[in-house]
C-alpha cells in the first residue's frame, strides 16, 4: 500500500532556490548594523575595529598558510639538495629564460621600465643560486613556524 504523493508544480520548485543577491543583501546589511558607518566613529572605536579585523585576519591567514608555506619551502631545500647530489637535473637556463620572460611582461605592464635593483637581486640569486634557494626555503619555513 502506498501513500499518495503531493505533485509539486513548477512555481513551488522555483521558491527554493535561494538568491545569492539576496543572501549577499542580508550580509551587508547585518554588518552595517553592527559597525555603521565606522568613519563617522570616534578614532578610538576605528582602531579597535581595525585591529581586530586585521588580528583575525592574520590569524586566519597564518593557519591556513602555515602548512602550504612549509610544503613549498621544504619543496624547494628538497629539490635543491637532489640537484645538487644529482639525483635530477634541472635545466637552469630554461627557467631563468621562462623567468625574464615573465618578468619583463609584468615590468612593462606594471611601470613600462625595468626595476633595476630587481636586476641586481636575479643576478645575485644565479651567481648563489644555493645561497638564494636556501634562504627562500628558510623564509617560507620560518614563516610557517
Amino acid at each position: 500500500m502506498s501513500l499518495p504523493v503531493a505533485k509539486r508544480g513548477k512555481d513551488d520548485a522555483n521558491k527554493e532556490i535561494i538568491d545569492l543577491k539576496d543572501v549577499s543583501k542580508e550580509a551587508k546589511s547585518m554588518i552595517e548594523k553592527i559597525l555603521g558607518d565606522v568613519s563617522k566613529t570616534s578614532a578610538t572605536k576605528q582602531i579597535v575595529i581595525g585591529t581586530a579585523s586585521g588580528w583575525t585576519t592574520g590569524f586566519l591567514t597564518m593557519k591556513v598558510g602555515k602548512v602550504a608555506a612549509f610544503a613549498l619551502g621544504g619543496g624547494i631545500i628538497i629539490l635543491q639538495i637532489a640537484a645538487h647530489k644529482g639525483y635530477i637535473k634541472v635545466n637552469w637556463d630554461k627557467i631563468q629564460k621562462k623567468a625574464e620572460k615573465l618578468s619583463d611582461k609584468v615590468e612593462e605592464k606594471v611601470t613600462g621600465e625595468g626595476p633595476k635593483f630587481m636586476d641586481k637581486v636575479g643576478q645575485w640569486s644565479r651567481n648563489n643560486t644555493y645561497l638564494a634557494t636556501g634562504f627562500v626555503g628558510g623564509f617560507l619555513i620560518g614563516l610557517a613556524s
